[in-house]
């Protein structure tokens, strides 16, 4: 398909149509269910004999806003449908997905409210004892990988019934992905789910449109145009003709660009520097009596419309509406990080529904051949359309499925999640802070959708009058910023033109509005109610944007925090906060400024919670450093430290595996675009964790070596100004060194040795004691020592030393994992 000079200019989306413009179900006559059923039984009761629509979820069934399977179930419920749930099902058959027999509709599979495998494995990739979104917080509810294993499972099931998938799972993994628990770039979780339909982001305007087409009889495959919706077309799909494309599967490469004429040089000299020889030289030289050409009359300058060849598509403006992107193809960006990274950067600049367009990226060869087909974004809800997804008739609570023997969820069947969130109210959607490690902005957008004034004191009501267990302490009013509620741009015609992926980074947008009085008084109104005793605000705040408003400071401050306030700095240094796009430490400094002084004059000793990344894309053990200088200046001693966890799709992410910054541009020319340090490896990892907790004893071995190494063994000492001492203290025995395998086993936790009691000469294997000799079976061990013991990950001090030994020396032999 050519692009063409005729084309017309691009337009702004048409109006969505509203959540509550549509023609109900004929099923809505059933009315609102207290639960969303979950057995046959409870089917039986509301008086169906089927469901419309089956939602298949990796959480436990908690029928409250804050949960996405209990908001997309009440929406469809309003507009009349059926709908039932099956949560945490028993993944090692399909019987567990015929419960509820077969829905009219389709299935709607999602892993739950996060990616399945952020849910099992930390950031070391080590399993997780518990699950939050499980009853008890027991571990091991939900496969791997959920939303592939579901939808599996569905199919076999019902073989004809349609699979749409959704939520962050499939959210995040809409194209070909790196993947950092196998450390490889794998396929669109739609290619290997083989579902029908993917939505993406917050869905319930693509939900509703394709459930009513899909009552209407439309066959799924026709359902093509909805926003926020990924599938599977073939390359000569005849829906394809009026569509341009631009081809992007290779990084950009600048064109050739003429030499600028040096106006000091003669014809002559000009011709000769650029290899040729001279017209005018030419005809001088000619045969005598030759006849001069003659010149040609003079014509006005015409301007002829041409196509243009598909490589200079950006060279004119095409209809985005009709326009799609050609990413890199899976089979490129697996074994190209360059590509990947490109195909990353493209992405996100793809992410505003105002401009965005549609991307393609081809998956496969051969007759199995298909392209990934994913539509630009959903628009933002209406505050009217956020009321009404809000103010449905949720029970707040967990299905009565999960009660223990007391009818009570607060026992043994409490699930933490919902504890969290029981007593708190979601005020927003979105941010606009853009954070590279973070994937809110690709999950929910960056355009904040906000709640009415009226809507969210309603549901504190609501709180108030319906929850047990309510003591009148409201526990958050927030979302996934405390303080983004009703921001955005001042102009509408610029926000649907801006490409910025941060609306805060390098600096506030001067076309931000930062007006913090509507939240101002829904604190104000809430706090008055009466049976509130206090109202806490639980969720992270952008301190940069909460100093353009000392009002907003100060009403936080006296009124709504007790006694630790959480922000995230996430770093001190710049180089690992550009790649993070966070704003430097000083704005930091100034914010506690404002939150020391309005502390003071309430009479109140408050304290700030700052949280910071260990390990980030671009953070140089020199920077973790000086974050530890900076702790200790100022007093911080971290109890938990989160290193960076490379999550789907993040730009971060893209930076952890290419090595390349997509934030300033791509390219196969070395001097051009900019390297990343990656922080790679358990023992640099561990390195950056232990800054982060420069007070634990256990780190202090890793530390000391470490420093060394780096030529700043003048921090190692008993002064106030070290950042380590010197002597080291016996330890719990929790710290594991890199060569943990060699280690002698260790008291438990809680048992450590008796300080200053020495070693066991033959007892403990370091080089400093003496290693007993191996049992091999080709000699018996000497008298007295018996055979050596096994090797484990406790046992002698940090670092694989005894206590007492030297600084510096050589832990156990073996190399380290």
């Amino acid at each position: 398909m050519s692009i063409t000079l005729d084309a017309p200019t691009s337009r702004a989306p048409a109006k969505p149509k509203a959540l509550t413009a549509y023609r109900p179900f004929w099923a809505k006559r059933f009315g609102p269910a207290p639960f969303l059923p979950m057995s046959r039984k409870e089917m039986e009761q509301l008086g169906w004999d089927s469901c419309d629509i089956i939602i298949v979820s990796g959480d436990a069934y908690v029928d409250h806003p804050s949960f996405g399977m209990a908001v997309i179930g009440r929406v469809l419920e309003a507009q009349g449908f059926r709908v039932g749930i099956i949560a945490q099902p028993d993944w090692n058959s399909a019987d567990a997905f015929r419960a509820l027999g077969r829905p009219n509709l389709f299935f709607g599979v999602a892993a739950g409210n996060m990616d399945s495998m952020i849910n099992h494995y930390t950031a070391d990739r080590k399993i997780r004892s518990n699950d939050a979104y499980t009853p008890g917080g027991a571990a091991g509810k939900r496969p791997d990988r959920a939303t592939l294993v579901y939808t599996q499972r569905c199919r076999e099931a019902f073989k004809d019934v349609p699979v749409v998938i959704g939520g962050i799972e499939a959210s995040l993994r809409r194209i070909a992905h790196y993947d950092y628990w196998s450390d490889k770039v794998r396929r669109s979780i739609l290619v290997d789910s083989k579902a029908d339909l993917l939505l993406y982001g917050n869905a319930e305007r693509a939900i509703v449109e394709i459930a009513h087409r899909l009552a209407q009889r439309k066959p799924i495959e026709s359902i093509t145009d909805v926003r926020g919706t990924a599938f599977l077309r073939k390359p000569d799909d005849p829906a394809l003709a009026g569509w341009y494309e631009i081809d992007s599967t290779e990084v950009d490469t600048p064109g050739k660009i003429d030499a600028l004429l040096n106006p000091y040089l003669t014809t002559e000299e000009q011709a000769a520097a650029e290899g040729v020889a001279c017209a005018q030289a030419q005809d001088a030289t000619a045969t005598p009596g030759a006849k001069a050409p003659t010149e040609p009359a003079a014509q006005p300058i015409r301007i002829v419309r041409q196509p243009l060849a598909k490589t200079e598509g950006r060279a004119v403006t095409t209809p985005r509406e009709r326009t799609v992107i050609r990413l890199p193809a899976y089979e490129q960006v697996k074994s190209d990080p360059v590509l990947y990274a490109h195909a990353s950067r493209v992405l996100h600049l793809e992410t505003n529904p105002g401009n965005a367009r549609a991307l393609v990226q081809r998956h496969g060869e051969g007759p199995a051949l298909r392209d990934v087909w994913i539509n630009p974004p959903p628009l933002p809800l209406t505050m009217a359309e956020m009321d009404h997804v809000f103010d449905l008739p949720y029970a707040r609570g967990p299905h009565p499925a999960y009660a223990d023997e007391h009818g009570s969820h607060d026992g043994a069947t409490k699930i933490p999640a919902w504890e969290m969130i029981r007593f708190s109210v979601n005020i927003m959607r979105g941010c606009f802070g853009g954070c590279t490690f973070c994937s809110i902005t690709e999950h929910e957008g960056r355009i904040i959708q906000s709640r009415s004034e009226d809507s969210i004191i309603h549901e504190v009501e609501e709180i108030r009058d319906k929850v047990k267990g309510f003591t009148g302490v409201i526990s958050d009013l927030g979302g996934p910023t405390a303080n983004m509620y009703r921001l955005g741009c001042k102009s509408p015609e610029i926000e649907a033109a801006c490409r910025k992926p941060s609306c805060v980074y390098p600096g506030i947008c001067p076309n931000l509005n930062t007006d913090h009085a509507p939240l101002v008084k829904i604190y104000r109104r809430a706090r008055a109610l009466k049976g509130i005793k206090k109202i806490l605000i639980g969720s992270g705040l952008r301190y940069d944007l909460a100093v353009k408003s000392p009002e907003y400071v100060k009403e936080l401050v006296q009124h709504h925090v007790g006694g630790y306030l959480k922000i995230a700095p996430e770093h001190t240094e710049g180089g690992p906060l550009s790649k993070m796009m966070k704003p430097g430490i000083g704005t930091y400094d100034a914010f506690k400024a404002m939150f020391d002084q309005y502390s003071a004059e309430a009479g109140k000793q408050q304290f700030l919670i700052p949280y910071f990344i260990a390990a980030h894309p671009g953070t140089s053990d020199e920077d973790m450093m000086n974050l530890a200088l900076w702790l200790k200046r100022n007093g911080f001693r971290a109890d938990q430290v989160q290193t960076f966890y490379p999550s789907p799709m993040a730009t971060a992410t893209a930076m952890y595996h290419s090595g390349l910054n997509p934030l300033k541009g791509i390219s196969r020319d070395a001097r051009k675009g900019e390297k990343v340090d990656i922080v790679r490896g358990e023992k640099r990892r561990r390195l950056h964790k232990a800054f982060l907790r420069y007070h634990d004893a256990n780190n202090w071995p890793l530390l000391r070596e470490a420093l060394k190494a780096m030529g700043r063994a003048d921090l190692i000492g008993n002064g106030k100004h070290h950042l380590i001492p010197t002597w080291q203290p016996s330890t719990d025995g929790s710290y594991q060194s890199a060569r943990r395998s060699n280690s002698t086993p260790g008291p438990a936790k809680g048992g450590a040795k008796p300080a200053g009691k020495p070693p066991v000469k033959g007892q403990i294997l370091t080089q400093h004691t003496g290693l007993p000799p191996r049992e091999t079976g080709s000699r018996p061990a000497p008298a007295g020592r018996g055979a050596a013991p096994k090797f484990s990950a406790r046992g002698s001090a940090p670092g694989g030393k005894p206590t007492g030994a030297k600084a510096g020396g050589r832990g156990p032999r073996g190399g380290s994992r």
